[in-house]
């Protein structure tokens, strides 16, 4: 376990999506894990309304991307990510994690970056850019927590609608 009061990084947060790779056989590239790593922050932003982490992410070509976790992957290309790791994360932190696997971890590299491509925060900080055309502009926090907030707050008006027929 780690000290709750410790400031998480990405890092951290790749660390669990890491191991749970290794102990499912499942397969995880560094596309993969920048994308899960990007769900993590968007649905703790939203639902937290706080970051899980203080990295930022840029708007990449294939999607949203910190690029001192994409540098400690690189060496893996397309491959696997193969490293031993083991998380040490509060209880908490850990449950929202599995919460986010739950929803993505089964998804590859390519069908989260096509939904990256497609939601409003790497639109924004795309801009008029062509979809190869690189950039390094930081996807804000507060575009992030706005666009996932949105979308908690449309589940919860599906819901009530759907209880009260």
């Amino acid at each position: 376990m780690i000290d709750k009061n410790k400031n998480l990084t990405c890092f951290d947060v790749a660390d669990y999506f890491i191991w749970l790779a290794n102990e499912t056989g499942s397969f995880l590239s560094n596309l993969k894990l920048q994308k899960l790593v990007y769900y993590a922050q968007s649905w703790h932003l939203a639902l937290h309304e706080k970051p899980l982490f203080d990295d930022d992410f840029e708007a990449w070509i294939h999607g949203p991307v910190i690029p001192e976790l994409y540098k400690k992957y690189q060496r893996f290309q397309w491959y696997p990510i193969k490293e031993a790791v083991t998380p040490k994360l509060p209880s908490d932190v850990v449950a929202f994690l599995q919460e986010v696997a739950d929803e993505y971890f089964a998804c590859d590299g390519y069908e989260l970056e096509k939904m990256t491509h497609i939601e409003k925060p790497w639109k924004m900080a795309r801009g008029c850019l062509l979809l190869d055309e690189p950039s390094h502009t930081i996807i804000r926090k507060d575009w992030i927590k706005e666009y996932y907030a949105s979308r908690v707050q449309e589940q919860e008006e599906n819901q009530q609608e759907v209880s009260s027929i």
